[in-house]
């Protein structure tokens, strides 16, 4: 049979399909009637039997867009007693017969053209996947695969990794590390030092030092009268304290401004110092390690025996490339450099000192005669002149030497500076040597920008290097020395 249609919202409900006529049951047998004074009670009417469900489950009405309310069923009606006495007992009716199965409800209802009934999910179907990275936007299709999945151009740019950080100089990753941990054989050479022609040059260009020395010296002595010889040889055999080690201790502590190592220093220095002897097959005890209280980056050969470097090289190059420094100094000691200008400048300082002494006298007249006027000045010249014409005249212009003297012992001491940087790229340093000289080119550079602020601010000109100034230079320059090391940076064919 049709279900009915239920009314919709702002429509008359429609009247609600009677219900099938119940069967007639059978006439209930007559019974007695009841003891009244007054009348006997009639039977009310037959009650109609209950109606028969049907067999098939009707269909089920569409789901109204509001939800109704289930219709109330009318109460069956009681018939009433009648007016002229008591009612009868019926006899028990029998209860109708309801179909051997429970009615079962019907499937969900179909969908209609104005509404789509929601589906359900069931209880046992599998939640959705969410994406892991970025969801899908809702009108792109199912994502592919991970190996398939389109690449969408970012708006921004990936950013990028950070460059890993650089190895610090105390690092084992650095690429001028040297291993200080072996130990074995050590081969010692037979000849620890020996004297090269730069030496013998720079004796030989303190020769006219040292004959001004010794008349300096000769004419003091004159005022000792008979000890006068024993002064002069005091003096000539002083030279030798410049290999004395109480001598050098004292020249390294007052004169250079040296200390000896912190346990943590002579620690650090002594391993790296190890290796430089040993490839070198010096014995490494000959020499003494000083340290030097400076933030630059430099180092020092003096005396017979002692090697200095800054607190700077000590601390802020890694072991290789402070080996290269240790192992330039060295080529200074072998090479006889270091007791070679000692010597020399032990034996010009009582010439110098004459010679500041002559300045003095001479500056102290100038500025007398010109107390005097032009014509004291005149005089003063004409004297000083005459001096000099004689001097020259006399030692056969030995004195003329004076003048390009220093030129020449600069010259030397650039070509020993050079001999020394040979000596550390033979023992295999001339890597680091190289990035050492770099280091001080630019501090150099550092130090003039430094120098041209400071004279820009106080309205001078920034000082430029000029001719004069690169001949009396003690040390080649950058380029120079990087030139002289570069067959021992190329790769062995």
């Amino acid at each position: 049979m049709d279900a009915p249609e239920y009314p919709r919202p702002g429509m008359d409900a429609p009247p609600y399909p009677q219900s099938p006529p119940y069967p007639q049951s059978p006439p209930y047998p007559q019974t007695s009637q009841y003891p009244h004074p007054n009348q006997v009670p009639q039977h009310p009417a037959p009650v109609p039997e209950a109606p028969q469900y049907p067999t098939s489950a009707p269909q089920a009405p569409p789901y109204p867009h509001e939800t109704p309310q289930p219709p109330q069923h009318p109460a069956p009606q009681a018939a009433p007693p009648s007016a002229a006495g008591p009612p009868r007992q019926p006899h028990p009716i029998q209860a109708p017969q309801y179909p051997a199965p429970d009615p079962r409800y019907p499937d969900p209802a179909p969908q209609t053209p104005h509404q789509q009934a929601p589906r359900y999910p069931d209880a046992t179907a599998q939640p959705p996947q969410y994406p892991q990275q970025h969801p899908t936007p809702a009108s792109a299709p199912s994502p592919a695969p991970a190996s398939l999945a389109p690449q969408y151009p970012s708006p921004f740019p990936a950013p990028q990794a950070a460059p890993p950080a650089p190895p610090g100089p105390h690092s084992p990753q650095h690429p001028h590390h040297i291993d200080t941990d072996h130990h074995g054989r050590v081969h010692i050479s037979g000849q620890q030092r020996h004297t090269d022609a730069t030496a013998f040059g720079n004796l030989l260009l303190y020769l006219p030092n040292f004959l001004c020395s010794l008349l300096v010296v000769g004419l003091v002595s004159a005022f000792f009268g008979s000890l006068g010889i024993v002064v002069v040889l005091a003096w000539l055999a002083s030279g030798a304290l410049m290999f004395h080690r109480p001598t050098e201790r004292a020249l390294a502590r007052h004169l250079l401004r040296l200390r000896y190592p912190t346990p943590q220093e002579r620690a650090k220095l002594e391993p790296i110092w190890r290796e430089v002897t040993s490839r070198a097959g010096v014995d490494g005890r000959t020499y003494e390690l000083w340290i030097e209280d400076s933030d630059s980056l430099n180092a020092v050969a003096a005396a017979g025996h002692i090697v200095g470097v800054t607190r700077f090289a000590l601390h802020q190059l890694p072991n290789g490339e402070l080996a290269a420094v240790m192992a330039h100094e060295l080529g200074h000691h072998v090479g006889g450099h270091a007791w070679s200008s000692l010597l020399g400048y032990w034996y010009a300082l009582p010439g110098r000192f004459a010679w500041q002494l002559v300045r003095l006298v001479t500056a102290f007249m100038f500025q007398l005669s010109r107390v005097f006027s032009c014509l004291g000045v005149a005089f003063f010249c004409l004297v000083v002149g005459s001096i000099t014409i004689a001097s020259i005249s006399t030692l056969y212009g030995l004195p003329l030497l004076f003048l390009a003297l220093p030129y020449a012992l600069a010259a030397v001491g650039r070509r020993a500076e050079l001999r020394a940087d040979q000596h550390a790229a033979a023992l295999g340093f001339a890597p680091m040597l190289a990035a050492v000289l770099q280091k001080m080119h630019q501090q150099e550079e550092h130090e003039q920008r430094e120098a041209a602020m400071i004279a820009a601010a106080a309205g001078k000109p920034p000082a430029a290097e000029t001719s004069t100034s690169r001949l009396l230079a003690s040390h080649p320059d950058y380029h120079t020395r990087l030139h002289h090391l570069q067959p021992y940076l190329q790769p062995a064919r």
